[in-house]
């Protein structure tokens, strides 16, 4: 079903994010990682700011990032420093946005929750996953939309996940307001929003030099999981009878985790690369979606059309916002 050729990487699904950007020099080159603190997040961070980047971990809790930004406050081209952001909060967002200057290279939309039981909202009225996951990673980079294109080639990459195979983005009831809530459906259709805003940045801001690229980290014990009971844990196979948490063999570390952000934020080998998806470090073929669907990138995540009607969608509800 995909008409162009797929990005193909010499690295394997184990590689790290080091080993990604290996002999790559990023001196010079700012960049934000949203939820950068722990998990795949600080993975990237860390492998990003050892290639000499300076890199802005944006978190609900700066103080959270002291060790990183310690790690690297040493002599070196690469810095980390910390800044408040929720991404539930667009106040906060707006916040973020007007206290940065100057140009970005990257932007990494990799904070997220899954899986919150029950049905919470916004300050907007927006589903918290969605509100979360994808409208307050688009208004960070709307909001920074004029900083990306002054870095010439900037690149924005979200984190997406496979749980987006089955779950088309709901249009007509997105916060389930209609609907018995999900929580993994709720999941699911926040991060097909997440692959069609990648697509969505290919065909708004190509023009700009801004690319755009949505990727699945695969399986890592990190505190996305926070709200998952024992069962589902379990079932993943991450938590043995006894009730320890356990890396079983199909569960990556956070630096291989990282790996595929790391590409797709840096990596010279995905430069000019726009409106793809990525898993193990390499693009993934695109697939029909559904509930047995196991591997790939569903249509529906990558529909031109759905990309479209969601930027609008997105656009009119923080226009909303504002008006209100």
């Amino acid at each position: 079903m995909t008409t162009h050729t797929r990005v193909s990487t010499p690295f394997t699904a184990r590689a790290t994010a080091a080993e990604i950007l290996d002999g790559v020099d990023l001196t010079g080159r700012r960049m934000i990682v949203t939820g950068g603190a722990s998990g795949i997040g600080a993975a990237a961070t860390r492998a990003l700011a050892a290639a000499g980047a300076e890199v802005t971990v944006a978190t609900r809790d700066p103080g959270s990032a002291d060790a990183l930004v310690a790690e690297f406050a040493g002599p070196g081209p690469g810095a980390v420093r910390a800044a408040a952001l929720d991404l539930a909060d667009l106040a906060s967002v707006d916040a973020f946005v007007a206290g940065w200057d100057g140009p970005l290279h990257a932007l990494v939309a990799n904070a997220g929750i899954m899986a919150v039981p029950t049905r919470r909202l916004t300050a907007q009225g927006w589903e918290l996953q969605l509100g979360t996951n994808h409208l307050g990673h688009f208004a960070l980079a709307r909001g920074l939309h004029d900083n990306l294109r002054a870095a010439g080639a900037a690149r924005v990459v979200a984190v997406s996940s496979g749980a987006h195979l089955s779950q088309p983005f709901d249009f007509a009831d997105p916060h389930f307001a209609a609907q018995p809530y999900d929580p993994w459906a709720a999941y699911g259709r926040s991060k097909t929003a997440d692959v069609l805003l990648a697509v969505g940045i290919a065909q708004h801001w190509a023009g700009d030099g801004i690319t755009g690229n949505a990727l699945n980290p695969g399986y890592i014990n990190t505190n996305l999981q926070r709200y998952l009971d024992d069962d589902t844990l379990r079932g993943f196979g991450a938590l043995d009878e006894a009730g320890n948490r356990i890396d079983p063999p199909h569960f990556k570390t956070p630096a291989q985790g990282a790996a595929t952000t790391v590409l797709l934020a840096a990596s010279p080998l995905v430069e000019g690369i726009t409106g793809r998806y990525f898993e193990d470090n390499q693009e993934l073929e695109v697939v029909a979606g559904g509930p047995d669907a196991t591997g790939g990138v569903a249509a529906h995540a990558v529909d031109p059309a759905a990309a479209d009607r969601l930027w609008a969608y997105a656009e009119q509800a923080l226009a909303s916002r504002e008006r209100g």
